[in-house]
């Protein structure tokens, strides 16, 4: 589990998060929501520990990331898993090399060990027979995939994904969507979705954290967010007329 907890984190005078409160557990995809400019991405990098925050505290299972010595932190870097927005593979390697890169990083493990282990996670977001390709020879679709596959090749304990669905076709981003919902739940994943795609709030939101100006303004899960009066998260999920639509529609069948 991830608890933060009153995090606070600015640059110079700008106030970015403003005391922001929640919790992250197992096994559920938990997704932040929000404007451009709402703090989401500032909030992922303090999760990763990119950004230090100025007061406040974030817990990995008891363990508050700030107060690690090198060696913990070298220990829970080994524990997260992430999922970049461009995918992030390496132009110049294969599949299974990008693959492999974290074992090569963090492990000892043999050749064989660390083969084994690529296939394993190939075979489990359906890329087999792919080990050999580069990614200019994949899908957006394909290389999501191996991005997550990679992501996970250390069996991470927390997964944290920055817009996994960008650049994908409405049916791609379903199934990426499902793939990642799938994972989490078989795996007992902590995982935390940064993203503006309003079918993934509806689609696999099991929590979901909306932010606006720095500052937790809604929290529920993807059933709560249709019947809530929020007028904020209203006025951001349901934005275009299709989605005011199913929403009335969802409403008007729950009266």
């Amino acid at each position: 589990m991830i608890a933060v907890k009153d995090l606070h984190k600015g640059f110079g005078d700008l106030k970015v998060l403003k005391g922001i409160s929640t919790t992250f557990h197992p096994g559920e995809t938990s997704l932040i929501i929000g404007q451009s400019g709402s703090g989401k991405t500032v909030f992922l990098k303090s999760l990763i520990g990119l950004h230090i925050p100025e007061s406040g505290t974030i817990s990995f299972d008891g363990r508050i990331n700030t107060d690690f010595t090198s060696e913990a932190k070298r220990v829970w870097r080994q524990e997260i898993g992430m999922v970049f927005q461009g995918s992030a593979l390496f132009d110049s390697q294969t599949v299974e090399e990008n693959v492999m890169f974290p074992l090569k990083m963090f492990t000892n493990n043999s050749q064989k060990e660390m083969l084994d282990r690529v296939n394993f996670v190939l075979d489990r977001v359906n890329l087999t027979k792919a080990n050999k390709k580069f990614p200019a020879e994949l899908s957006g679709g394909m290389q999501k995939r191996v991005a997550i596959a990679r992501a996970i090749v250390m069996n991470p304990k927390y997964l944290f994904c920055d817009e996994p669905n960008s650049g994908l076709d409405p049916q791609t981003a379903i199934v990426i969507d499902n793939l990642i919902q799938e994972i989490t739940a078989e795996y007992k994943i902590t995982t935390v979705i940064n993203t503006h795609d309003m079918n993934s709030v509806m689609e696999i939101g099991e929590k979901i954290v909306f932010l606006k100006n720095g500052l937790k303004a809604w929290e529920g899960t993807k059933n709560e967010i249709f019947k809530t009066d929020n007028e904020a998260i209203v006025e951001f999920v349901y934005s275009s007329n299709l989605f005011k639509k199913v929403r009335q529609a969802y409403l008007n069948e729950t009266k």
